[in-house]
């Protein structure tokens, strides 16, 4: 069953790119809206509210079988970058721009983790800590964007 666990954390593998994984696994959010928005599948509200706690539940409990394998905070484990990246596409209108302009500005906030994301990152621990630093980052990627729709 870790192969479940393994296939969860990683988001199908996206985990273990060489090279900047958390990037890669934002890539699957990007790639799962850009496929709804070119097939012009509406993505509900609560459908998409239903899909971000699912995937904190299961980020979560994969984590947490995983950590005595890979260790605290593994950089294989990006379901933390997928579920924060869809936090920040709450209430947003589907566009190419739109879903790019998420992307960069989850990663701006996942990366230098400012405004107290570092604290949970370093005093968190375990599945809980490594889902909600990436939960709060997407939360103020969430509020950018919000304002750049407001003002456009």
């Amino acid at each position: 069953m870790i192969w479940l666990h393994k296939a969860i954390a990683t988001v199908l593998g996206l985990g273990y790119a060489p090279k900047g994984p958390g990037t890669f696994g934002t890539l699957g959010g990007v790639i799962f809206l850009g496929i709804l928005l070119h097939f012009n599948i509406p993505l509900s509200q609560p459908v998409l509210l239903g899909l971000i706690i699912i995937t904190f539940v299961l980020g979560i409990i994969s984590t947490d079988k995983l950590i005595p394998q890979w260790g605290e905070d593994p950089q294989r484990v990006v379901m933390d970058e997928l579920n924060g990246y869809l936090i920040t596409m709450i209430m947003v209108p589907l566009s190419w721009t739109t879903i790019l302009l998420g992307f960069v500005l989850f990663r701006f906030f996942d990366i230098l983790k400012p405004l107290g994301i570092r604290a949970i990152d370093t005093k968190v621990k375990g599945g809980l800590g490594v889902m909600l630093d990436d939960v709060l980052a997407g939360i103020y990627a969430l509020i950018c964007m919000h304002a750049y729709l407001y003002i456009t």
